[in-house]
């Protein structure tokens, strides 16, 4: 035995790899049967799979140039990084953007910009730019509500995004003054840290669910009741990522937790169908959005992804007809979010956030409805000349999702649906979420907020204007080829906003409806 044991011990290090190497190579050939590669390059085809894992960082770090990746470049995601954690979000030597490009965006500067006097509000708080319009003002809601920001936080679930992201992304809309989208996941404790909220559903009706999966309005009359930070209810048509598609929330991923705020079984598979219980017709949304609105008071609207315009016709010809309808309508790009997505959905189902909303609201402004409504842009509009273009064709206030990830620490490894994300923040294990500091996250999205504003605030001045509101589809312009290569908004999209009655920003800091009452009150002002 002992000779034996001084053989091995004896044996180079080189002989045992040589001999591992071996065994993988007779395990390719022989056993395996699930790789070609492997099996006809036997331990040269694992280096082929192991680079192929991780390519997409490569490319990211090493091949990519800095206005190449999508969905976000790196320069998008270096301006996100940069202005919320309060460094120099600069660049010097001019822009390396091909300004000649399609689609490119040019802002008109007014030769005299706008001049603020000591009172402005914004000379006090060089990030005070609300809504300029009050959610639920037109239809007499009991508790209207006047978003105190531009810039909100989008919808994201609870079960989606871990319970880190959420906490640090809801005290970071106190700390902004901004409102946060709970998603349809239902509203967590982690979405009850003092921020303003929107309460979404779609059709699992998650916190608001009845045993047999449908809408449960005394649920959700009492959730409004105990929890006074909702201050608007959402009611999810489609989404960008995947309109008109259902889902599966597979029971192994159902926690304790997740089972009592969703309102759902422990261990069993939940259907989101693709379409709605509580309504089938747009009568029927009507009415159920007038009968939400009456039992909470809370102003209540919809979002919608956009492809045919059939039936929203049909809704802008009700709320004609009856003087109902919903108090806001959030339109979603397309291009698909931070939901898991099949490609030929995220690819091909519904239009572009510049064509889909572009085409609702001219039917709406041919309809004279517009002043009716407030509209909310959602789809990569996270960045200020992207926001001063949606304020000119239309939007009053702007959601983010994957900006708002990005600025509490997303790196865009796009492993959303993996529950591995690196981040910790699209992921429910719990080491991952571990690194997720949540004040100093909270203080980044809050400082994301407030230079996002602050940059649009000075773009607006310089345009010659007080409020981005003001802004008409003559402001700005857009490359469209080589025979046509820049033309205005109003040319390009066929229409000219309605115009937004807008008073001065000191009206809306007065405004009794203004929300982000923390933020207002504790903020100091600089």
């Amino acid at each position: 035995m002992d000779s034996f044991l001084s053989f091995i011990a004896n044996i180079s290090w080189w002989i045992w790899v040589l001999l591992a190497l071996a065994l993988v190579a007779i395990r390719d050939i022989f056993f395996q049967k699930k790789h070609t590669i492997s099996h006809n390059f036997p331990i040269v085809g694992h280096i082929r799979y192991m680079l192929e894992s991780i390519g997409p960082e490569m490319r990211q770090y090493f091949v990519a140039n800095n206005r190449e990746e999508l969905p976000f470049n790196r320069i998008e995601r270096g301006w996100i990084y940069a202005s919320a954690k309060k460094e120099n979000n600069y660049e010097g030597f001019g822009t390396d953007r091909d300004v000649y490009a399609h689609q490119h965006i040019f802002v008109k500067n007014q030769m005299m910009a706008y001049k603020i006097n000591d009172n402005h509000p914004n000379a006090k708080d060089k990030t005070f730019l609300p809504c300029a319009k009050v959610i639920g003002a037109y239809n007499k809601r009991k508790k209207p509500f006047r978003p105190a920001s531009a810039i909100n936080v989008s919808a994201m679930s609870f079960g989606s995004l871990s319970a880190a992201a959420v906490e640090a992304m809801n005290i970071g809309v106190l700390k902004s003054g901004a409102y946060h989208n709970t998603g349809e996941g239902g509203l967590s404790p982690y979405h009850k840290q003092g921020g303003d909220v929107v309460f979404h559903f779609g059709t699992g009706y998650f916190g608001v669910r009845s045993e047999d999966g449908n809408l449960s309005l005394e649920k959700l009359v009492t959730l409004v009741e105990n929890n006074p930070c909702i201050k608007a209810i959402e009611i999810k048509l489609s989404q960008g990522a995947k309109p008109g598609k259902g889902g599966v929330l597979p029971g192994a991923k159902i926690t304790a937790e997740l089972a009592e705020i969703r309102g759902v079984e422990i261990g069993k598979d939940v259907l989101s169908p693709a379409t709605h219980k509580a309504f089938s017709t747009v009568p029927e949304l009507v009415d159920l959005i007038e009968e939400i609105a009456e039992k909470t008071g809370l102003p209540v609207g919809i979002k919608g992804a956009i492809g045919k315009l059939d039936q929203w016709e049909e809704l802008a010809d009700i709320m004609l007809k009856t003087g109902k309808g919903p108090d806001f309508i959030t339109v979603d790009g397309g291009e698909g979010g931070t939901g898991a997505a099949p490609p030929s959905f995220a690819d091909h189902v519904s239009l572009p956030w510049v064509y889909g909303f572009s085409s609702l609201y001219k039917l709406f402004l041919e309809k004279k409805l517009t002043d009716r409504i407030v509209f909310i842009g959602s789809g990569k509009l996270g960045f200020p000349a992207k926001a001063a273009m949606a304020f000119a064709m239309g939007v009053d206030c702007i959601n983010v999702a994957r900006e708002a990830m990005m600025s509490i620490g997303c790196i865009q490894a796009q492993s959303c649906h993996t529950n591995t994300c690196p981040a910790g923040i699209a992921t429910q294990n719990q080491w991952l979420q571990r690194g997720i500091n949540v004040p100093l996250k909270s203080d980044r999205l809050a400082q994301y907020f407030k230079s996002f504003r602050k940059e649009l605030i000075e773009i607006t001045h310089a345009s010659g204007y007080e409020h981005p509101c003001q802004y008409t589809m003559d402001d700005i312009q857009v490359n469209l080829d080589d025979n046509e290569l820049n033309r205005s908004l109003a040319f390009t999209y066929g229409y000219n906003k309605a115009k937004v009655a807008f008073n001065g920003m000191q009206e809306l800091y007065d405004c009794v409806h203004l929300g982000g009452k923390e933020y207002m009150k504790n903020e100091p002002k600089k």
